[in-house]
């Protein structure tokens, strides 16, 4: 059989409950004479075999998991399991179970594991409990036999579990523990491993408080030291007891609190390293078990917490000079412990916590702290220091905005989480990039608070910039005195990446704050020095510095780079990447097409003006030349004040029609037979002639004629593709004496049309003008169209308003160049 639908593992579970692989075949469903049913074969791939015979009971509970596996008990302690290569083939088996007893194939298990004969049931009722076997070594393979097979059955786990409590049965247990190791009875000692840890997969709160109390709790972990899957023994218990020691860093005088921070230290123990990793059936049945521990370290966060005395010698301890430092570093280790802890509260009850510790001076203690010299200890107050950022970022805002006022910029808590980051030792500076993360989440005005009496923003920022941009910057502009980078190291670049990177977020949040400091400053300059570095990663870096700056389009930046001439290194390193297509290159390219879609007129002019001969000669994209024309007309706008006025009357007409008069116009436009229209003739309705021909012709009849004389020079601007980003042609404007248009200024609510009859006809309808003076036709390489395109319409709109400003009428007429 080759079908993969039904290629399947088979899987039995042996004693000491881990899963064995008992092959791989194909499994079949069907009728058995022997087994008298419907029956589950496996037969092997390799030969044939038969792996599996088994008869589909109408009373087995089958469980289908995962999609892919299908599980069920054959008989007591005798567990099986087919793993199916494909979900297709598993739900065909599962359909045939489900058949064969009747039940919906949707559902994931066929019988209720409670459901048992009502004779059983009306056994399990009537009976007061399980009946266990008495507490002998002769029968404690009885008891493991007993225990290991209530667990499948919630309602036999439920009555062992009762039978365990009411009959003190723990207890009884641990003295045979201690009668076999002193007669050294392997044999029951591996039973009672076994009874033990399937008293751990009951579950029972109540259980575990006998097993975990002082005197029972080391008696419990000596059971699950003789697995009997080892050769060996483990030695739990000697190192509970002499390697593992408890430290009082702080003498805790309250002896219930101390019970439980031992009880829970232990219990943590047995999860972690006693108990074996629990099975895909086990793994829910340990849940109170990691309750137990939740709650246990809640309670003991809330008995600290209400030890006022506890707490005050904690933090007088911390910041007193005197104190060891030895001692300073387990006090500081257990202040981080003690903050771990709170995250298992409440939101409530963490608000309370971090609340004391507020109340108890821990900021002041961090800042004592952080400006030691042990390594170590820093760090641990680093850690807590991130909790109580992501706890309240403006408590710490608000004490270090206090503390300014009477201590110098030195030891200011933020300036010392700077200065370790800087120093941070670590290669790969792990410390520095969670301290970054803390100083941005310092920095972000997002989570500032704004109130009626006070803004927090603007507070804080102007804090920050006075007394704390100075540090952070301070290895940037260290390192970048010269043309290159004086230190170029992985470690220093890393470093500086890891500074530009919080640099760059100020800009993009913070606005004249940042802004000030840069040009005062002359940072952009001196971050682009980093365009040099060896280290790809940094330059980048310093890119999209400039690119976030760029991307303001603020004037007040602009002419910052313009007089320092801050594009020079960035299109010096895109010259010197020459031709190869990388990061560097793609980013250069979208910076620079950015300015040009943007039309950044400024920055455009002064990339020309001062790059142009550079960059002429660059063809693979047509950012470039773009430029150029984006400067070229703008230069041309600026050297004919009439022109760009007529071109404003000509748009705003194009634009501003009246609706109705439209509607009139196309109603005239489809009456008219196109037979009636001679070529070369444009129409106007009558009656509309214009009064002012010849001031409306003389600019652009001047425009033609230059624009003739430079035709060949604009080939070679305008490619064949499109170079100002819009998606209509970039057309060219030529002029023929035997073509003629109709141009003439109408009365007020009139139209002046030139309208073709169809596309690439000059034919107009309606009747024809008294006067035709010299006409323009718009015209592109693949021949004649109707509707005259000028670029840069954005800027022209500018270009209206302040014409009106300077006292040039609106045109009211309305004048249409039809297409």
């Amino acid at each position: 059989m080759t079908d993969t639908r039904r290629r399947v593992k088979v899987y039995t579970l042996n004693e000491d409950r881990q899963w064995d692989d008992r092959g791989t075949g194909h499994v079949t469903s069907g009728y058995v004479e022997r087994l008298k049913g419907m029956s589950l074969l496996v037969r092997a791939e390799s030969d044939g075999s038969l792996l599996l015979e088994s008869k589909i009971s109408p009373n087995t509970a089958y469980q289908k998991q995962q999609d892919t596996l299908i599980v069920w008990s054959e008989a007591e302690n005798y567990d099986l399991a087919l793993s199916f290569q494909e979900k297709v083939g598993c739900d065909e088996i599962w359909e045939k179970i489900c058949q064969v007893q009747g039940k919906d194939p949707s559902v994931d298990i066929t019988q209720e594991l409670v459901d048992e004969s009502e004779e059983e049931r009306f056994d399990d009722m009537s009976s007061p409990g399980l009946e266990l076997p008495s507490c002998e070594l002769s029968r404690l393979e009885e008891m493991a036999e007993l225990v290991a097979s209530s667990l499948p059955s919630p309602l036999r786990r439920e009555k062992l579990a009762l039978a365990l409590e009411n009959e003190g049965y723990i207890k009884k247990l641990l003295e045979l523990f201690h009668m076999c190791e002193d007669l050294e009875n392997t044999e029951g000692l591996h039973h009672l491993y076994e009874i033990v840890k399937g008293i751990f997969l009951l579950n029972r709160t109540a259980l575990f408080e006998v097993m975990f109390s002082e005197e029972c709790i080391m008696d419990i972990i000596g059971c699950l030291e003789y697995d009997p899957s080892l050769p060996e023994p483990r030695k739990h218990r000697e190192f509970l007891t002499k390697t593992a020691t408890f430290k009082e860093v702080i003498p805790i005088l309250d002896p219930e609190l101390k019970q439980k921070i031992h009880q829970t230290y232990r219990v943590q123990y047995i999860q972690d390293m006693v108990l074996p990793t629990p099975s895909v059936f086990e793994e829910n049945m340990l849940s109170t078990l990691h309750s137990f521990i939740f709650f246990n370290k809640v309670e003991i966060v809330g008995m600290l917490q209400e030890d006022e005395k506890f707490l005050t010698d904690l933090f007088a301890q911390l910041t007193d000079e005197a104190t060891e430092d030895e001692k300073r570093q387990e006090l500081v280790n257990f202040l981080k412990e003690f903050c771990a802890f709170s995250q298992t509260l409440q939101p409530q009850n963490r608000d309370a916590f971090f609340k004391t510790l507020s109340n108890m001076g821990i900021l002041p203690a961090l800042e004592v702290i952080l400006g030691m010299d042990d390594a170590q200890v820093r760090t641990a107050a680093t850690d807590i220091f991130s909790y109580l950022v992501e706890y309240n970022p403006s408590m710490v805002r608000e004490f270090v905005m206090q503390e300014s006022q009477q201590n110098d910029d030195d030891i200011l808590l933020i300036n010392l989480i700077i200065e370790q980051m800087i120093c941070d030792t670590d290669p790969e500076l792990g410390g520095a990039v969670q301290l970054m993360g803390l100083l941005r989440t310092l920095v972000d005005p997002e989570n500032m608070l704004a109130t009626a009496n006070k803004t927090e923003k603007t507070e804080f920022l102007g804090f920050f910039y006075k007394h704390c941009m100075h540090v952070l910057t301070a290895p940037l502009l260290a390192n970048t005195t010269e043309d290159q980078p004086s230190k170029d190291d992985f470690q220093t670049a890393q470093l500086l990446a890891l500074i530009l990177e919080l640099l760059t977020f100020c800009v993009e949040h913070h606005t004249y704050h940042i802004k000030n400091y840069i040009i005062n400053k002359d940072i952009l300059r001196r971050v682009l020095v980093l365009m040099s570095s060896k280290h790809a990663f940094l330059a980048l870096c310093a890119l999209r510095f400039m690119r976030k700056i760029i991307g303001l389009k603020d004037e007040f930046y602009n002419r910052y780079i313009m007089k320092s001439c801050l594009f020079e290194p960035v299109i010096k390193a895109f010259l010197g990447n020459g031709s190869r297509y990388n990061l560097m290159n793609s980013a250069i390219l979208e910076m620079f097409e950015f300015i040009r879609v943007e039309d950044i007129k400024s920055l455009t002019a002064h990339v020309i003006e001062n790059y142009w001969k550079g960059l002429e000669d660059i063809e693979y994209v047509q950012t470039f030349k773009g430029l150029k024309l984006r400067f070229e007309q703008q230069k041309e706008r600026q050297d004919n004040p009439k022109l760009d006025s007529m071109r404003s009357i000509l748009r705003n007409h194009r634009f501003r029609r009246d609706a109705r008069t439209l509607e009139d116009e196309e109603e005239m436009w489809f009456n008219t037979e196109e037979d009636d229209l001679e070529d070369g003739e444009a129409m106007l309705p009558s009656g509309e002639k214009s009064k002012n021909d010849e001031d409306i012709m003389d600019p652009i009849n001047k425009f033609m004629e230059r624009k003739k004389l430079k035709d060949n020079e604009d080939k070679e601007v305008l490619p064949k593709s499109n170079l100002s980003g819009r998606q209509s042609p970039s057309f060219k404007l030529s002029f023929s004496s035997s073509t003629k248009a109709n141009l003439i200024n109408q009365s007020s609510g009139g139209a002046l049309a030139a309208s073709p009859g169809s596309p690439g006809s000059q034919g107009s309808p309606g009747p024809v003008a008294k006067s035709t003076p010299q006409t323009t036709a718009v015209t592109t390489k693949g021949g004649l169209v109707g509707l005259v395109d000028y670029p840069d319409d954005d800027e022209e709109e500018e270009d209206d308003e302040s014409e009106e400003k300077d006292g040039i009428p609106p045109v009211s007429q309305k004048v249409k160049i039809g297409s």
